[in-house]
């Protein structure tokens, strides 16, 4: 039996059971679901209706990660997924699909910050980036004024500052890696990062009393 998108096995609103009148249609089908996972790269392609191709994404390690506030954008290595509002085992088998909350790697975002900025990301590791920077470095009076004018407005969110102390950084995916065959997406921040960092939260304290 092939998979079917049709909603004619389904009964109507009254429960009666529809009659069936027809076969199953090629516009009907469905396929498989990539189930796609962490690992090296690998993506197969697939002829769809109107001769097009869809990019079913097998395995991927790495996306393009917007940090919405900052306007930037950075390929990031992916690190594992942590929440899954649809379905706990797809956080088990670290299945990647849209809307999955992941952990990626804050080293791109870190120094894109440190060098735009002029400044550490962190407190934390502030020993180390000022000795980067304690050591002169001849600028231009226009590239110095630009920097003490990008660092007034250089205000980072705590929650976003802790998660780069441990280097890695809450996402969300927001393309479909089993259609377009890539894991892109934005780096949580503000409302939504706290919403979903209650959530993951709550979901650790139901496994521990479990």
């Amino acid at each position: 039996m092939g998979i079917s998108r049709s909603s004619r096995h389904k009964r109507s609103a009254t429960g009666a059971q529809r009659a069936h009148y027809r076969k199953k249609r090629k516009f009907e089908l469905g396929r498989q679901p990539a189930n796609t996972k962490l690992g090296p790269k690998r993506i197969h392609t697939v002829r769809v209706r109107g001769g097009n191709l869809k990019f079913r994404a097998l395995r991927l390690e790495s996306g393009n990660f917007a940090w919405g506030s900052e306007h930037t954008t950075k390929k990031t290595r992916i690190i594992g997924v942590v929440y899954n509002a649809s379905n706990n085992e797809l956080v088990r088998t670290n299945t990647l699909v849209k809307s999955a909350i992941i952990q990626v790697d804050a080293t791109p975002f870190r120094q894109w910050y440190e060098s735009h900025y002029a400044q550490p990301v962190t407190k934390k590791g502030k020993s180390q980036a000022t000795d980067a920077l304690a050591e002169p470095k001849k600028l231009s009076n226009h590239v110095q004024r630009t920097l003490d004018e990008r660092k007034k407005d250089a205000k980072i969110d705590p929650l976003l500052e802790s998660q780069f102390a441990a280097g890695r950084l809450y996402a969300a995916i927001s393309s479909r890696p089993g259609q377009s065959g890539r894991a892109d997406g934005y780096i949580l921040e503000g409302k939504e990062l706290e919403f979903y960092l209650r959530k993951i939260r709550t979901g650790k304290q139901k496994h521990a009393h479990a």
